[in-house]
């Protein structure tokens, strides 16, 4: 019976989510901003200003050390006055920000008070309830500057996403933007807006999370340019297979960030979480394509043929699937059908559902005591039901872990078939449903009472059924099949 099918959809676009502040980049070269206060947390703050090309003036009696360090050296730019006397509502003329570190709610709130009269936008050190603006843990390749902000409730953790962004953001970005920024007036003038000056700049972009560039690379750059505004470079469009793991967002490699965030349009199954969709560039259309075991679904070469169109208006094309591409996602099928229309296809691999479940129990699916290997079985045939031409003895093997995709409603069979083949009926079996998921859900049974149906499967999520000695050690010591969620340490 053939199965009923839907036509490719294009998904709405996402709602902007709600946000505690604007983030903004303001010009600051030039300018003259001010500051009350001698304190170490000031001199922290105007240094921030005179590196940004500030020229900043502080206020006070008197100044600690680390203050006193600042005017001694210099900052980066800008420039820096000391005035030994304390603020009056004489310095905001002229001023386009004002800052404090008072030591009182009382000094605070004057300062406040004034600079807010003079239309001045205004930021007392530590002290939330007086500040127009606030400033952000900061991660500095520039022209290349990010701003991180937890709306001032844990700054604590936005210095450690700060220090997470260093690790991942190699230092020569900040040469690269250099370059880019050189380049811009030549991009503006000779290239067209929209696909002429993406396609460059997304070419451009790739090269700097590679190497350092060299003194060659602006005239490649410009070589790219005379490409572009030609046309010799942007005569297809090109297709990436891209892995999006088994739902959390934080499994995805850079490799699949970097493609999701330069997709023209993202073709996407129905098991792709919301939250991995969200890394995707937002101007991107999203199109849902979904496939779903025993469910209405879209035709596989009604998306191969959105794909070589798509790819013929010269698009670049994600085609996202859940887990890894190249494991039970049918890749092979797409990427024959779109080399025979000489369109270029990239595949960047993702982390697979079996993976993921090892990770998420602690365990080896190739512990050297429990098992020499490990198979991936697809649990049902295109009909839908348990497929008749699977090699059930070999499968019975003791010393072989068994991870069956897509077997949530053929378990009792599956268990059947192997305790009939040989494999005892004490074999730990465990079925994962929404891997890596907030929803995620583990049950530990064995081989028998998986045959006899003892299992609680939800058939709106993807399921696993790991089956095999390796994961005896996170079984449960109960008498009954137990239910556990992920996020509670099996033992």
């Amino acid at each position: 019976m053939t199965k009923p099918s839907r036509k490719p959809v294009e998904a709405a676009p996402p709602r902007l989510s709600a946000m505690a502040k604007l983030p903004v980049f303001f010009n600051l070269e030039g300018k003259r901003a001010v500051m009350a206060g001698g304190t170490p947390a000031a001199a922290w703050k105007v240094e921030l200003l005179a590196a940004c090309g500030a020229h900043v003036e502080i206020y006070a009696d008197q100044i600690s050390n680390e203050m006193s360090g600042l005017l001694a050296r210099g900052a980066a730019a800008g420039s820096l006055k000391h005035h030994r006397r304390t603020w009056s509502a004489d310095i905001f003329p002229g001023a386009v920000l004002a800052l404090a570190d008072a030591e009182t709610d009382a000094e605070a709130l004057a300062f406040f008070s004034t600079a807010v009269a003079a239309g001045v936008p205004v930021n007392v050190i530590d002290k939330p309830v007086y500040c127009q603006f606030q400033f952000g843990s900061i991660v500095n390749r520039s022209p290349v500057v990010i701003g991180i902000s937890t709306d001032g409730a844990a700054p604590v953790l936005a210095q450690a996403i700060r220090r997470r962004i260093e690790t991942l953001l190699p230092p020569w970005v900040a040469a690269w933007g250099k370059l880019a920024k050189e380049l811009r007036n030549v991009v503006t003038e000779r290239l067209s807006p929209g696909p002429q000056r993406r396609l460059f700049w997304e070419t451009f972009s790739e090269r700097a999370f590679g190497n350092a560039p060299k003194i060659t690379d602006a005239a490649t750059a410009l070589q790219l340019i005379d490409e572009v505004a030609c046309g010799v470079a942007a005569t297809k469009g090109r297709i990436t297979l891209v892995g999006a793991g088994p739902g959390d967002p934080e499994l995805l490699t850079l490799k699949a960030i970097r493609a999701l965030q330069s997709a023209d349009v993202i073709l996407f199954d129905d098991l792709v979480s919301d939250e991995v969709l969200e890394l995707a560039r937002r101007e991107a259309k999203r199109m849902l394509v979904g496939k779903r075991g025993g469910r209405e679904s879209c035709r596989q070469d009604d998306i191969n043929e959105l794909m070589i169109k798509l790819a013929k208006q010269g698009k670049h094309v994600v085609r996202l699937k859940s887990g890894d591409p190249m494991i039970f996602g049918r890749a092979g099928e797409e990427i024959e059908r779109l080399e025979r229309e000489s369109i270029s296809v990239s595949v960047v691999p993702g982390i697979s559902a079996a993976v993921a479940m090892a990770s998420e129990l602690g365990l080896s699916l190739t512990h050297r005591d429990c098992a020499h290997s490990v198979r991936f079985v697809t649990g049902h045939s295109r009909a839908g039901k348990l497929p008749d031409d699977l090699d059930w003895k070999g499968l019975a093997d003791p010393d072989t872990t068994l991870v069956f995709y897509m077997g949530g409603r053929t378990t009792p069979q599956i268990a059947k078939r192997l305790i009939a083949e040989g494999l005892q009926s004490t074999t730990p079996v465990v079925i994962a449903t929404a891997i890596s998921r907030p929803n995620g859900h583990l049950q530990f049974v064995t081989l028998s009472e998986a045959a006899q149906g003892a299992t609680v499967v939800n058939s709106g999520e993807p399921v696993l059924v790991g089956i095999g000695a390796a994961f005896a050690g996170r079984i449960p010591k109960v008498s009954s099949p137990a239910h556990i969620p992920m996020t509670v340490q099996a033992g």
